[in-house]
């Protein structure tokens, strides 16, 4: 994988924190450890699965352009069917992503808008990657959860009953570690416990309440 560009990080007037990391890295327990803090959670995967819903604009999209069979008999787009489709004609992917990323982005930035708590998190496995989907343009700060290799494969294995060899596969279109840090403002590595994982992450929330304030001051 290329890395990418260097993230223009935008200026805003209100706080948004981009989370990321590695399959297995620990994503989504630091998400819920936000979530259990009154954080406001904008989660990219989650978006990305509403705007293919049924009668969605984007699955009309898609339907147009790859035709009825990317959409089942049920209305739904055939999730395996295009994921078997765009891992063997790595053209499909890039037509495929010019489709969804856009809607994904709008999505995403009318969640933004509509959050109320003291910032926001924008939480995104290929947050760094996708640059061409822009999400990392909506945040202020990159929180990276780090790991190791071995940790991650463990992790993932246990959790997702996968090979490693599908979870290698996974990794291989994500970032090397070193490269996915280098984009961060914080990195939190995650190789312990639960208990370990929060110690680390409440001292980054404090200081991204006290950057809110004063962005908030700021605004007014």
């Amino acid at each position: 994988m290329q890395p990418p560009q260097k993230i223009n990080i935008r200026k805003s007037k209100r706080l948004v924190v981009g989370l990321t990391g590695g399959i297995g890295s620990g994503k989504s327990a630091a998400t819920e450890w936000f979530a259990e803090q009154g954080i406001d959670i904008i989660d990219a995967d989650v978006i990305a699965h509403e705007v293919v819903a049924k009668g969605s604009a984007t699955l009309r999209k898609i339907q147009k352009k790859f035709g009825d069979w990317a959409v089942n008999s049920a209305g739904n787009m055939d999730r395996a069917a295009v994921r078997q489709h765009v891992f063997t004609h790595p053209e499909a992917l890039i037509e495929l992503e010019a489709i969804t990323h856009p809607a994904i982005r709008e999505a995403a930035k009318n969640q933004l808008a509509a959050s109320t708590s003291s910032y926001a998190v924008l939480s995104a496995p290929l947050l760094i990657e996708a640059a061409e989907a822009g999400l990392a343009n909506l945040c202020q700060r990159i929180l990276v959860i780090d790991a190791s290799e071995k940790t991650q494969l463990e992790r993932a294995s246990r959790r997702d009953d996968q090979s490693v060899t599908k979870i290698k596969a996974i990794m291989v279109n994500q970032l090397a570690r070193a490269e996915r840090n280098r984009h961060a403002d914080d990195v939190v590595v995650n190789e312990d416990d639960l208990a370990a994982l929060h110690k680390q992450l409440e001292p980054l929330h404090q200081n991204y309440l006290t950057l809110a304030q004063q962005l908030k001051y700021a605004a007014d």
